[in-house]
């Protein structure tokens, strides 16, 4: 069907090129050369058409690049009919510029069609699809707005009709994108609503800062109009956007931070058919790890974890798509069952995520953070160095800087341990990860306030100065892995862009869930044992280099652990195994000396804070 609609619009420019080069009254000797070429130029297009292809198009999906290969086969197929006949056939009476009229019309002939065809089913779509559609308004008149205006058009079962799109960008006012015309800057939000009943705003600003982001939602609230959000990843990584990747505004897009970009060949090569361990697999970061780290197909993954439950739910959860799964129930302070688990796998690349977290129930049991998170990397780290594993990773926490906790000093102590054992190796390969706070993570503030707002509140933060440092738990566990994967090295420290005031926050989330702060009160409870006002990423004496990637730094710091610290180590360890909570205190402040239990005040950029004193 296609070459027989090919061969008559070949036809038609051919015979018209004719009548339109002698004013369409052609003498007896033209007409018989037209009819007498009009075989060999169909035999020459359609033979060069299909050889390029050309028949193997969909037409209702053409597009400006199908357009720019039929120019090419126009252009083929007319060189070679021009050289067949000057060089082979010298038909007499024959006009040059027939050539060149014939090209014209037949590229606008099948250029049309192809295109009609294409505007045909997007015009009957565009009306098609069951019940009214909602009125919204589109914010960002970008590339992704103007692919999501495409897509909206071309599916008749999308339940939206774009009234207009918002631009702070004073060029492209009253500029029209598909016939969707820019209205006027983010602040018209409310003013546009009421003219014309708009019921939702989506905002397909992927690369828009958390203030741009946080701006448009409040405008929206205003007006009592609902947000969705472009997904950033989906968007600018893989360069899709689709109606169906639509989801409300998200606390994580108020960071405004920007999705990692991986070097997936290092990645691939550090990770690919080698025998992976991750312990704490069934905690928030470990399981995404665990996730991350399939994506590269390594030989195997154990998976070790001392609580039951959420160890089951991650095997269950990623058995399905990789069947080189090894989920270990094991105690990462126990010796004994950690030799037996790495002398059966063997692994190669280890992923240290075990460790007891939350700082205020640390400060009540010190000696059982000790045993858990100090033991526990000694354990594993040991292990690593005596089995010759490539690589070890202890996945550590900004509270370890100047700690002001029981939790914050065991991280440190860990960090030293094994800084000093990548000092004495020369098989294993050992660093550390430093970074803050993941949105998300289980007992985290996310899911506390979300909780909190569900029961109507109140929403409790400790102090309204108190800021930290957030990531997401996929943009964590992928720069990790990627930090893992350079040269050797003691310390890295990801970049965790401006640090958030838990009190913004807090209001974010209110809103967010379509409440206000007089439904919704924020009450302040309070600085609890061990927190900090706000969380540093590097020590005063530490040196940040950046990496290979520009969200990785290496932090140096001069000089090697010495035997006699790492003998205080083992002290501490025994003090932790006789349950003495105020033994484990002291001894912690021996091995980490800006570790102390007296609040005092100290000066800083951003005004006065709440330290523990270094004296």
């Amino acid at each position: 069907m296609l070459v027989g609609i090919h061969a008559g619009l070949f036809t038609v420019a051919y015979v018209g090129a004719f009548f339109l080069r002698f004013d369409f009254t052609l003498e007896p000797q033209f007409q018989a050369a037209m009819w007498a070429g009009l075989l060999p130029m169909l035999a020459i297009k359609l033979a060069v058409f299909g050889a390029l292809r050309m028949f193997q198009g969909w037409w209702k999906y053409v597009s400006l690049y199908d357009l720019v290969a039929l120019t090419r086969a126009l252009v083929a197929a007319s060189g070679v009919w021009l050289a067949v006949n000057v060089f082979l056939l010298t038909p007499e009476n024959m006009p040059r510029s027939i050539y060149l009229i014939d090209f014209v019309l037949g590229l606008f002939l099948i250029g049309g069609a192809r295109g009609g065809i294409r505007l045909l089913r997007e015009q009957v779509a565009s009306r098609g699809g069951s019940g009214p559609k909602v009125p919204v308004l589109i914010a960002g008149a970008g590339d992704t707005g103007e692919a999501l205006i495409r897509e909206i058009t071309r599916n008749r079962n999308i339940d939206y009709r774009p009234v207009g799109f918002l631009d702070d960008d004073p060029y492209k006012q009253g500029l029209r994108v598909h016939g969707i015309r820019v209205l006027g800057p983010m602040e018209a939000i409310p003013q546009l609503a009421d003219k014309h009943d708009i019921e939702e705003v989506i905002i397909a600003m992927p690369s828009a800062s958390r203030e741009a982001i946080r701006r448009v939602v409040d405008l929206a609230q205003k007006a009592d109009l609902k947000t969705r959000i472009v997904p950033a990843f989906e968007a600018v990584v893989e360069g899709k956007v689709s109606v169906t990747q639509l989801r409300e505004v998200a606390i994580t897009d108020l960071l405004g931070r920007e999705p990692v970009e991986l070097d997936t060949n290092q990645l691939g090569t550090f990770i690919e058919n080698r025998r992976v361990l991750v312990t704490g697999a069934g905690g928030s970061i470990g399981s995404e790890i665990c996730r991350q780290v399939l994506r590269f197909n390594p030989d195997k993954l154990v998976m070790v974890d001392c609580a039951e439950t959420p160890l089951f739910l991650v095997d269950r959860e990623l058995r399905d798509d990789y069947d080189g799964l090894k989920p270990v129930i094991a105690d990462v302070a126990d010796r004994e069952r950690m030799e037996a688990v790495f002398e059966e796998y063997r692994p190669e690349v280890i992923v240290h995520a075990a460790a007891y977290k939350h700082v205020p129930l640390m400060e009540k049991h010190p000696a059982e953070a000790v045993k858990n998170n100090v033991r526990g990397t000694k354990v594993v780290a040991d292990l690593a160095e005596e089995t010759g594993a490539a690589s070890f990773v202890l996945i550590s926490t900004d509270k370890a800087v100047n700690p002001t906790s029981v939790m914050g000093a065991t991280k440190r102590v860990s960090e030293l341990y094994v800084r000093r054992l990548g000092n004495l190796s020369d098989t294993t390969n050992f660093c550390a990860v430093r970074f803050g706070n993941v949105l998300g993570s289980n007992g985290s503030v996310i899911p506390i306030f979300r909780s909190q707002i569900k029961e109507g509140g109140p929403v409790t933060v400790t102090h309204p100065e108190m800021t930290r440092y957030f990531m997401t738990i996929p943009e964590a566990t992928q720069l990790v892995l990627q930090a893992a994967s350079f040269r050797s090295g003691e310390m890295f420290i990801l970049d965790m862009g401006e640090p958030v005031k838990i009190m913004d926050l807090a209001r974010d989330m209110i809103r967010l869930s379509g409440f206000t702060e007089d439904e919704i009160p924020i009450d302040i409870t309070g600085i609890r044992p061990g927190e900090k006002l706000f969380e540093e990423l590097a020590l005063d004496h530490e040196e940040l280099d950046r990496t290979e990637h520009r969200k990785i730094f290496y932090g140096g710091e001069d000089g090697e652990v010495s035997a006699k610290k790492a003998d205080k180590i083992e002290e501490l360890l025994e003090v932790a195994d006789a349950g003495d909570n105020e033994g484990a205190r002291a001894r912690l402040h021996t091995l980490v000396p800006t570790y102390a239990n007296g609040d005092v005040e100290r000066e800083t950029a951003s005004g006065k804070v709440v330290e523990l004193d270094v004296s």
